[in-house]
């Protein structure tokens, strides 16, 4: 027992550490950047305060969520803490301000996360089509993803739901003014595991437009840096035909038990404006835009 319990202490000192490097950066640094002092009055309708006419595509921050549809997910009490990424529905999600939505999704048209399975795709697709009902001035990039380990369900359920509200998939969208987008509102990202990927000129994307690269850890300044790191590798947004998302979540290891996703990626998410800072600072600020931050 007495190794274990070492490794344990050592690894909440690192934790602990960690923390206190991204504090002192921001107590050091700031998080301020240009455009930062803009607080929109009404989250639900902040695109609408942009001037769409002459804001791009690739100029924009997308917030968004990780795990977006995970507010019923599991048994309340038992699994739903180990499993459960966000608190909010869809709906409640897109009023706050989220318009970056990564959804996992199983055979059976099902939402899950790992083994655990919630509602089906069914009320993600109600709320998205809420939302777009009560705005319109809004764009959603909603990613859809099977789950690995699961079977792909039917990416023309989709465009069945959508179809619509759906952007098609074309490279010149980045370079588009939001306004040109305003007729159908929703890129939709299908990225099943087996399935054949969509085609160019579908209405639904294909995963080359929506990358990132994740680093599994739950070290929050390990995982800032690792951020920084790789968004510093990507093209300027003007030269990109593929939005660029930047995880800003950490996640449960086994080597460090918690009893629930929030004791963790609460480590990180207060530092979202000083990853942004900093990207300015070290040169970074023309890779920013075109992608979601969650």
């Amino acid at each position: 027992m007495r190794p274990l319990f070492s490794t344990q202490i050592q690894r909440h000192e690192s934790i602990i550490a960690k923390n206190k490097t991204l504090s002192d950066l921001l107590s050091s640094a700031g998080d301020a950047f240009p455009g930062s002092d803009y607080r929109p009055p009404d989250h639900k309708n902040w695109m609408s305060g942009l001037d769409p006419g002459r804001l791009r595509v690739d100029q924009i921050v997308w917030p968004g969520t990780h795990n977006s549809a995970t507010d019923e997910i599991g048994i309340r009490f038992i699994s739903r803490p180990f499993a459960r990424c966000q608190s909010l529905s869809i709906y409640e999600q897109l009023v706050a301000g989220v318009r970056a939505l990564d959804v996992r999704v199983q055979e059976g048209r099902r939402v899950c996360h790992g083994a655990l399975a919630t509602y089906g795709v069914d009320v993600v697709m109600a709320d998205v089509k809420r939302f777009l009902s009560e705005t319109e001035s809004e764009v959603v990039l909603l990613e859809m993803r099977t789950e690995f380990g699961h079977g792909d369900p039917p990416g023309e359920y989709l465009v069945d739901q959508l179809g619509e509200f759906l952007i098609h998939q074309d490279d010149r969208v980045f370079q588009k003014t939001l306004a040109d987008l305003l007729l159908r509102r929703v890129m939709c990202v299908w990225k099943p595991m087996k399935s054949p990927s969509p085609k160019r000129g579908n209405p639904l994307w294909v995963a080359e437009h929506l990358r990132d690269d994740w680093i599994d850890t739950d070290l929050p300044w390990t995982k800032f840096e690792s951020n920084m790191r790789h968004m510093g590798r990507q093209e300027p947004v003007s030269a990109r035909k593929y939005s660029y998302r930047v995880e800003n979540t950490v996640t449960p290891q086994t080597d460090y038990p918690v009893w629930s996703v929030w004791q963790v990626t609460e480590r990180i998410h207060g530092y979202a404006r000083l990853f942004m800072a900093q990207a300015v600072a070290r040169g970074f600020g023309d890779r920013l835009g075109g992608g979601g931050k969650k």
